[in-house]
C-alpha cells in the first residue's frame, strides 16, 4: 500500500493497470474521475487547451498522476473525455411552419450557441488540427468526441430535411452537404473572427440555401448540387 494524492491508500495494483469495466463501479474510482474531469473543466474554461497537463490536473484534484493514466491514458484522453462533458445540446423550439422558418430557427439557435460558447469552437478547432496521435486509445477517444459533436450538429437538421414533406419540395437532399452549406459560414465567421451572424444572416444563409435547391420550379436532385455550388456554374441564383 502506498499513500495517493488523493490522501487515501492506494494499493499498487490500482494504479498500474488500465481502469476496466469492472472498475466503473467502484466508488473510489468514480470520484477520482470526477475529480479530474472537474479540475480540468476548470483548466480548459480559464487556460485553453494549453493549460489541461498532467502536471496541473493532478495538482489541482488532487489525485494521483498514475490514478490519471488509469482513467485516460494521457493528456488527448482527457481533453477528449472534458470537451465531451462540456458538448453542449442544441435546444430549439418545436417550430410550425414552412422549411424555410424551421430552418431560420434551427440555424440561428445554433449559431447563437457557436458565438455565446467559446468552448463549442474550441472543440471543434481541437479536433480539426488532427489531435489523434500514435495511441489507438487516443484515437478511440477522439473519434468518439468526433461522432457525439457530429450528431449533436446534424440530428435537428436530419429531423427537418429528411422529412416527406421538405424532401418532396426540395428534392432527395444530401444532408451532411446542407449542413456544410448553412453551418460552414457560420463556423467559419466565428474562427476567423471576420464577422458575427446573427439572425438576418442566418436568413440569407437558409434562403441562398433553399434558392441553391430549386432550378426554375423543380428541385435539384442531390447528386447535382456540387456542381450548381462550383465557382462559374449556372443556376437560379
Amino acid at each position: 500500500m502506498r499513500p495517493s494524492a488523493e490522501g487515501e491508500s492506494v494499493n499498487d495494483w490500482s494504479a498500474d493497470r488500465p481502469a476496466t469495466d469492472d472498475d466503473q463501479l467502484d466508488p473510489r474510482l468514480l470520484r477520482s474521475r470526477k475529480r479530474l474531469l472537474d479540475a480540468a473543466t476548470h483548466l480548459l474554461s480559464t487556460g485553453g487547451v494549453e493549460a489541461v497537463t498532467v502536471e496541473a490536473v493532478t495538482r489541482m484534484s488532487k489525485v494521483a498522476r498514475a490514478t490519471l493514466y488509469r482513467h485516460f491514458g494521457g493528456t488527448a484522453q482527457l481533453l477528449a473525455a472534458t470537451f465531451e462533458r462540456l458538448l453542449p445540446r442544441v435546444e430549439v423550439s418545436a417550430t410550425s411552419g414552412s422549411v424555410r422558418d424551421q430552418l431560420i430557427a434551427l440555424l440561428t439557435a445554433q449559431a447563437d450557441l457557436i458565438d455565446q460558447a467559446p468552448l463549442n469552437i474550441t472543440t471543434l478547432a481541437w479536433l480539426s488540427i488532427g489531435s489523434v496521435g500514435g495511441d489507438p486509445a487516443d484515437s478511440a477517444a477522439i473519434t468518439s468526441l468526433r461522432s457525439r459533436v457530429i450528431e449533436e450538429y446534424r440530428q435537428p437538421f436530419d429531423h427537418i430535411l429528411t422529412h416527406p414533406d421538405v424532401q418532396a419540395q426540395l428534392g432527395n437532399i444530401d444532408t451532411t452537404f446542407a449542413i456544410v452549406q448553412l453551418l460552414g459560414p457560420v463556423v467559419f465567421a466565428r474562427l476567423t473572427g471576420l464577422c458575427t451572424v446573427d439572425h438576418d444572416g442566418c436568413v440569407q444563409l437558409v434562403d441562398d440555401f433553399l434558392a441553391a435547391r430549386k432550378q426554375g420550379d423543380k428541385p435539384i436532385p442531390a447528386e447535382s448540387i456540387h456542381d450548381l455550388n462550383r465557382p462559374g456554374a449556372g443556376g437560379s441564383r
